[in-house]
């Protein structure tokens, strides 16, 4: 199995109507794109400062499973429409767990 976990912090353009509707994009793949195991999106709880906004969870039988996901071409307009243009900063990593 392989874990893909994206953190998300997003510029001052992404209001919280903006988040909102990009979270509710990101949580539609997993019905848009075959292949997940397990597929979760929520925006950080707010208990520590300095924390990424929102977190993306997904597992993936493996790792070919995954690099369907991730070069499938609605998730890459998701990407495209919904989260690159109100991106400040970004971290992933895939592992096994």
């Amino acid at each position: 199995m392989i874990r893909h976990v994206v953190h998300f912090t997003w510029s001052d353009d992404a209001d919280e109507a903006r988040r909102a509707e990009t979270v509710a994009a990101l949580r539609r793949l997993p019905e848009q794109v075959p292949g997940t195991l397990a597929f979760t999106v929520a925006p950080d709880a707010g208990l520590v400062e300095g924390n990424a906004h929102t977190v993306l969870v997904a597992d993936f039988a493996d790792a070919e499973a995954f690099r369907r996901y991730a070069t499938d071409p609605v998730h890459l307009a998701v990407i495209a429409e919904h989260v690159r243009p109100y991106l400040a900063a970004r971290s992933a990593v895939q592992y096994e767990p």
